[in-house]
């Protein structure tokens, strides 16, 4: 059993990090490109779609201080964590103010929590980071995002699965999404993201006991924001919540379905596994 030190971990927080980049034309192109979107890039001066500025500030971390795993784990906010699987598990945004392309961004991240918890697959390190990201005219987002460290698989075993909720059903918005290798390999080339889950079968299934290629957390974001844009034209999207409850693998296709918020300022939505229980439940306010 690992024993963990949660108190000196904890020192990190606070840690704080600032880069720089600018908001080019090119990952928008990549974006539409990786999940099919028939609709054309913003141009120059043009605001981008809510949740796009995921191909922005991409990892720079050098491969030889990469994990076995191939995340950054103890590189930029994190300090070195003794659990070795990394996971996505949610995210908390609100959008101030438009990204336009051609912007100089700047992006200030903090490391704000770190807690230790016992859930259904183990013993668990929650983290969690905060972002502000300023365009030249100011403030244009804030987000919080939160990534789970679970315990290693034992050589042979399958990867735990976390408990499952049952779906919704009956709701109006429905669309089926057909996860690939090529998609999931073009989502991690244009996030930068070099964690061999994602991409390296063989290592997935025979390391970390899992049935097939997972799915990005973030993949499924942007699926969940592109489908409640769909369904709400003309109203931008003010904030989006999302919280990942169980993963996604390239095996099978899945569902994501949605319903306006009663009220009509929001809505919810939720992406669904080939069984029928939730993987991924997001909330959207609208302008």
């Amino acid at each position: 059993m690992t024993t963990i030190d949660l108190s000196a971990l904890r020192r990190h927080i606070g840690t704080r990090i600032s880069d720089e980049d600018v908001a080019a034309e090119a990952p928008l192109k990549a974006i539409i490109a990786t999940f099919d979107r028939e609709e054309k890039a913003p141009g120059k001066g043009e605001a981008i779609p809510e949740g796009w500025h995921i191909g922005y500030f991409l990892s720079t971390t050098p491969t030889a201080l990469l994990a076995p795993d191939g995340s950054a784990s103890g590189s930029g906010l994190l300090p070195k964590l003794p659990l070795p699987r990394r996971m996505y598990a949610g995210t908390r945004i609100t959008f101030h103010a438009p990204v336009r392309v051609g912007d100089r961004l700047r992006r200030e991240s903090e490391l704000t929590n770190l807690l230790l918890r016992e859930g259904s697959t183990g013993t668990l390190i929650l983290a969690t980071q905060s972002r502000r990201i300023f365009t030249p005219r100011g403030l244009a987002i804030t987000e919080e995002y939160d990534i789970v460290f679970r315990e290693g698989v034992k050589p042979g075993a399958k990867s735990g699965i976390p408990r499952r909720e049952e779906a919704p059903a009956g709701l109006p918005w429905k669309r089926t999404i057909a996860p690939h290798p090529v998609n999931l390999f073009r989502f991690s080339a244009l996030t930068g993201n070099p964690h061999r889950i994602h991409y390296d079968r063989p290592y997935t299934m025979e390391v970390e006991g899992y049935p097939g290629l997972v799915v990005h957390g973030p993949f499924t974001q942007i699926c969940l924001v592109n489908f409640i844009r769909d369904h709400s034209p003309g109203r931008p999207i003010a904030t989006f919540t999302m919280r990942a409850r169980a993963p996604l693998f390239d095996t099978a296709p899945f569902d994501l379905v949605g319903r306006p918020t009663e009220v009509g300022a929001g809505c919810e939505a939720w992406a669904i596994t080939p069984s029928g229980t939730i993987a991924m439940h997001a909330s959207a306010t609208l302008g």
